[in-house]
Order: structure tokens, then sequence, then C-alpha cells
């Protein structure tokens, strides 16, 4: 008889984790997420901090937590230099790291993102179009780029969306779409290079690389008010999003529209990356290696993930900010350059873990 209930025992497969071992994995993904925000702290400290004339992290800290304190020429430089050059690294990399997320999550596929599907080809050239044909709106001109970057980028998303709704809105379609959409901006982009003078074709190469040179406090609230939109649109789906991470039948099986789903996310990463974008330029590799690297420390929770996305995706740009200050001194490396070079050496780190056996 004990035999019978041994192998009874054995036959019910492994174990279900206990509640301890649940509440176990949570604090260690907590933890992950507040080693994030401490990292960004340092991160956004550090930033300040860094530049041709640089300051002492004491001399930072003080400027920030008690403004009266410092010198007239400290708060200048903090304030209206540094400040918005860092807050528009934060929000950029935090759009970026999660329309990252929420594409290689409604696509299933880790290559995913703003970068590889055309979304940030097609708002560089809008911006390219304009620095060539010199069109201006009439009362606001320092908008016209980020405009036409951002016009730019939702034809990028109606076009892909247009090809997939006419194969059914199965990720490979769309995948395929975003491939496609993104040789196709490329070959337009080399087109508007082609056709520009020399002295124009200098602008525009440097837009392209992407550079955090043209944030100010005018344009940083825009992208912070897209960030915002987009999160709070996002949050009423998040179960569905993790949901989704089984796969869209086992999804539609628990009640998950999973086109609809798709589209709605669809537009919020449209909307995402031509916010991060308009002001900054083409930014790659922060909308894929962010996502991989919340996804190691925190799961597929996506009330864990977003914000770990985004935290990566801001530390990332952050860090990338600080070397291109520092790399060469007295110039500032385009910062698309930067995490070109650290999103490289990462992506093999992914291909080397065997990191698609988790898709």
């Amino acid at each position: 008889m004990t035999t019978t209930v041994r192998a009874g025992a054995a036959d019910a497969g492994p174990a279900l984790p206990s509640a301890g071992d649940y509440r176990a994995l949570v604090r260690r993904r907590l933890l992950w997420l507040a080693a994030g925000v401490a990292a960004f702290l340092m991160l956004t400290v550090a930033d300040i901090a860094s530049g041709p004339s640089m300051l002492g992290i004491p001399d930072v800290v003080q400027a920030l937590l008690s403004p009266s304190r410092a010198s007239s020429m400290t708060r200048i430089i903090v304030f209206d230099i540094r400040l918005p050059v860092t807050c528009m690294a934060i929000l950029v990399g935090m759009a970026l790291g999660m329309a990252g997320a929420h594409m290689q999550t409604i696509l299933g596929n880790p290559l995913a993102s703003p970068y590889t599907l055309g979304f940030s080809a097609a708002a560089g050239f809008g911006a390219a179009l304009v620095i060539l044909t010199g069109l201006s709106l009439p009362f606001l001109p320092w908008l016209s780029i980020p405009l036409a970057a951002f016009a730019m980028c939702l034809v990028a998303g109606v076009v892909v969306y247009c090809f997939a709704r006419m194969q059914g809105m199965s990720p490979e379609i769309m995948v395929l779409a975003g491939i496609a959409t993104l040789f196709m901006f490329q070959a337009a982009q080399s087109l508007v290079q082609y056709l520009a003078a020399p002295e124009i074709l200098q602008a525009i190469v440097f837009w392209l690389f992407g550079s955090l040179v043209r944030a100010s406090w005018s344009n940083v609230p825009i992208v912070a008010a897209v960030v915002a939109i987009s999160t709070v649109a996002v949050l009423p789906s998040l179960w569905q999003l993790t949901a989704l991470r089984l796969g869209g039948a086992r999804a539609a099986a628990i009640g998950v529209n999973v086109e609809a789903l798709r589209i709605r996310i669809f537009v919020v990463v449209a909307l995402l990356t031509s916010g991060a974008v308009a002001f900054v330029g083409t930014i790659g590799f922060v909308g894929l290696v962010a996502p991989h690297i919340a996804r190691m420390t925190v799961g597929e929770d996506q009330r864990l993930l977003l914000p770990m996305a985004a935290l990566a995706g801001a530390d990332i740009m952050l860090a990338a900010s600080v070397l291109s200050k520092v790399v060469s001194p007295g110039a500032i490396v385009p910062i698309g350059i930067v995490t070109a070079v650290i999103g490289v050496p990462f992506l093999f780190f992914l291909i080397l873990r065997g990191q698609r056996r988790n898709w």
C-alpha cells in the first residue's frame, strides 16, 4: 500500500511552488526594481555633474536639494543647461524601453523594437525631408522638424497596420511589414541625403545620429506628456499583455481580444516612438536592449516588466549621455553612436546566453 501511494504521488508531477516561494520571488523582483531606481538616481547625478565644466557631486546634490545654498553659476549650469538634457535622456529612455517591451510582447519576437521595425527610420526620414526642403511652421518654426518626425512615424505605423490587417494581424505578418517599412524609409533617407547639398547633408546626418543637444525646457514637457498619456492608456491592459505572453490562443481562451489589444498597443508604440525621437533624432538599441534587461530581472508580469523596462531604458540613456561627454573631452559624441556601442555587445551577450529558448 505504501508503494502504491508513493507511485501515485510521483505520477502527480512536480509540486507547485509554495506561498513562501512565491513571496521570495516577489521580494527578489522588487529588489531588482529597487536596484534599478538606485542606478537611476546615481546616473542622474553623474549626468548632471559631467560636462565641459565639471561639477562636483556634492555641488550637484546641493543645487538639486537646496538651490538657495548653491552659487549662482552652479544653479545656471545645473538648471538651465544640464537638467533639461538629463530630463530628456530620462524621458526618451523610458519611452523607448516601454515601446520595445510592448512590441516584443504583442509580436512575441525578441528582436522587435521601434528601431528594427522601421518607426525610428520613418521619423528620421521626416526630419531629413524638412531639413532638405527648409519647410517651416509660420509661428512655431522650432517645432517643424519634431512634427515632421512625429507625422512620418505615425505614417509608418499606419503602413504596418494596413498590411498586417489585410493578412489577419498575425505577429509574423506584422514583423515582416515592419522590416519592409524599415528598408523603405532607410532608402528614402538615402535619397534625401543624396539630393542634399554638403552643408545640409551635415545637418541631416547629425540629426540621424541622435543627439540630446536640442533638449530644452520648451520641448521636455511635450515628451513628458507623451510618455504620461501612453502609460495611462496601457494601465488597464496590463493583465491582458501578461496573458498574451502565454500565446495568442491561450490569451483568447481566457477572454482577451487579441487583435484589438495588438491594434491598441501598436498605436501606443507609435506614439511613444515618435515622441521619443522627435526632438533627439534616431536612437537605436535602447528599445531592443532595455526590455531584455527587464525580463531577465523581473520576469513577464507586466506590472513589474513595464516599470523595469522604463527604468532600464532611462539608465541606458543616462549612461550613454555620460559616456558621450567624457569619451572626447571638449566635444559631445552623438548619443545614438554611444547607444549602438553599448547595445551591440549586449545583443551578442543575449545570443551567447541562449535567450531564444525563452521565446
